[in-house]
């Protein structure tokens, strides 16, 4: 078999579907916009979710991509071979053009031919639905696997084998791809579903024929979709052999970094390789978050937090590899250096992301001074010779003081910590988290009525705002539930009263004004020289949708909106805040 890098693995995706009619577009940013199912993006058809429910994409039905995504769900487990929080999707969508039968024929040829990954067919397995009371057996995409060379005693029917975001909205039934390792079978069942390590999967290909209506019935959608995903760094691993995902060139410079800086071995031993992986990973996903599109900084909230504790989890594992923390910032360099090419906001954003980290780091090696405080103050309430479970874990989470530390220092105070209480408290801290991260609730959010008023206020705000205090204001985020909206932007102060009083009269007379909602579909340079304000770096095939109101605002946007801005009534400016330095936020109603 050929050995392969991640970006051949890229450069051959985006090679084979744009030759079979799709169009590449730009890889989304990781703060989702005017949606709040989701902290970030979590994977290539996120951002697509309009256009899978029927609105026309700008660039076509036939849509290819690489997309940075952040999951956090899983993040106690990362540092083993598999587990990720920053990572790359391939995908390649049908927008109601073709389905299975050919999607299927796609696939069997990018995995098996030479010109592509050249995987002989004997190493490969298929999983297809194997039915319910609900949707049929897919002897459909069976007999397809079959008829292209797939051995029948390689193709397996299975109950999981069916995808749906949510209990509300698109789903159906998906057949995944699997690499044939050799390592035995571990009996004389063993297929894909039993998880012994031998059916490695490197694709998914999901039918979205299929919604859940509200009142929980299935029925079939008009569209019917497409909607594939391959994780980059997962295959890559798969096909070249390797004992993990941190040994495929997206992670070895940061690896061979860390093995410079702490002056030891990746690989010797379990626990220092365990540390330089959650480093690698954690950098990464840190760098990414600060260089988007739309910049995060680190907070106690929402995605800040996330940001904050994937910073301060490298910082506690540099510093027990004896790695002055404040290099962190050298890996970041290294991975902005290693990704621009295809993320060219990272080095718009090379500043911001080294200022920040600095800022942090500072700010946590104060912290971890806090909490040294905090770890005396509890030791003079302790009458016997257990060091509380619940108070290690309030060090740990409010204070981000290491368990190891913790640990450490107790036992120099001849104490034992309750460690089963600490799992009690993180396992419950987990749980709250993995409710309020998990991936797409509804996969509906932004299209409901409320919603869309909330996302026309927005641009009228933008424009509001942009009209006040200039054209260097730039949005840095938003989200829209059908309470509020929710809209951050860089700010250099705080907003007095009366600068939030005149920017609420600008709204509400651009909504009195009554003013048309319209939309067209043109080219960037088209949408440039036109005025239209947004991100210009997207490969949308060209194209894109521009929504103008009257002549208040005009963005690059990708609804949905109303027709008419006195349809909004009026805006109220309820809250204005810090999210970070130098970003203001503005939450507002309508009423």
């Amino acid at each position: 078999m050929k050995h392969y890098t991640t970006k051949q693995i890229k450069d051959l995706w985006l090679k084979y579907f744009t030759s079979h009619g799709h169009k590449q577009i730009d890889s989304a940013s990781l703060v989702p916009q005017n949606d709040n199912s989701v902290l970030f993006t979590t994977a290539g058809m996120h951002p697509l979710i309009p256009y899978l429910l029927g609105q026309p994409h700008p660039a076509g039905k036939r849509l290819c991509d690489y997309q940075k995504c952040i999951r956090t769900n899983d993040i106690d487990e990362v540092g083993d071979i598999g587990h990720l929080t920053c990572f790359e999707m391939l995908g390649n969508w049908s927008l109601g053009d073709f389905f299975k039968d050919e999607m299927i024929s796609y696939s069997f040829e990018f995995l098996t031919s030479k010109e592509y990954l050249d995987i002989p067919v004997e190493r490969l397995a298929v999983t297809v639905f194997a039915g319910n009371s609900d949707a049929p057996r897919d002897t459909e995409a069976y007999n397809k696997w079959a008829s292209l060379g797939i051995p029948k005693d390689h193709i397996f029917y299975c109950e999981d084998n069916w995808w749906q975001a949510s209990d509300v909205g698109p789903c159906g039934p998906d057949s995944e791809m699997f690499f044939i390792t050799d390592k035995a079978p571990c009996g004389p069942n063993c297929n894909p579903s039993c998880n012994c390590g031998r059916y490695l999967e490197i694709w998914n290909d999901v039918f979205m024929g299929y919604r859940h209506t509200e009142d929980h019935k299935l029925v079939e959608m008009e569209q019917k979709n497409i909607d594939t995903g391959m994780g980059l760094e997962r295959v890559c691993c798969v096909l070249n052999g390797l004992d993990s995902v941190y040994s495929c060139d997206a992670y070895l410079p940061a690896i061979h970094w860390i093995e410079a800086a702490s002056g030891k071995t990746y690989g010797k031993d379990h626990d220092t390789t365990r540390a330089m992986r959650i480093i690698a990973d954690h950098m990464r996903a840190a760098t990414m978050i600060l260089g988007d599109e739309y910049p995060t900084t680190p907070s106690n909230l929402g995605r800040g937090y996330v940001l904050r504790r994937l910073i301060r989890r490298s910082v506690n594992y540099a510093r027990g590899l004896n790695i002055d923390a404040m290099r962190l910032v050298e890996l970041a360099e290294l991975y902005i250096s290693q990704f621009k090419e295809y993320y060219t906001c990272l080095e718009t954003n090379h500043e911001f992301v080294t200022t920040e980290l600095v800022r942090e780091i500072k700010k946590f090696n104060n912290t971890i001074g806090q909490g040294l405080k905090e770890f005396r103050k509890a030791l003079s309430t302790i009458s016997g010779t257990v060091f509380p479970g619940d108070v290690a874990f309030r060090l740990y989470e409010t204070f981000g003081f290491p368990i190891e530390l913790t640990i450490e220092m107790a036992k120099e105070n001849n104490l034992s910590l309750d460690m089963e209480e600490y799992n009690r408290c993180r396992e419950a801290h987990r749980n709250a988290s993995r409710d309020n991260t998990k991936v797409f609730t509804s996969g509906l959010s932004g299209t409901g009525e409320m919603e869309t008023k909330y996302h026309t206020a927005t641009h009228l705000l933008h424009a509001a705002l942009r009209k006040k205090y200039g054209s260097d204001l730039h949005q840095r985020g938003s989200n829209n539930t059908p309470e509020r909206l929710r809209f951050d932007f860089n700010l250099d102060h705080k907003m007095t009263p009366e600068e939030i009083k005149e920017i609420e009269d600008e709204v509400n007379r651009a909504i009195k004004a009554a003013l048309p909602v319209t939309c067209i579909t043109t080219t960037v340079d088209e949408a440039k020289k036109s005025g239209a304000i947004g991100l210009f770096d997207s490969k949308y095939g060209d194209q894109v949708t521009v929504y103008s109101m009257g002549d208040y605002s005009k963005e690059i946007c990708k609804g949905p909106h109303v027709k008419n801005t006195s349809e909004l009534g009026t805006f109220h400016i309820i809250k204005e805040e810090s999210c970070g330095a130098g970003v203001r936020r503005i939450k507002a109603v309508l009423k």
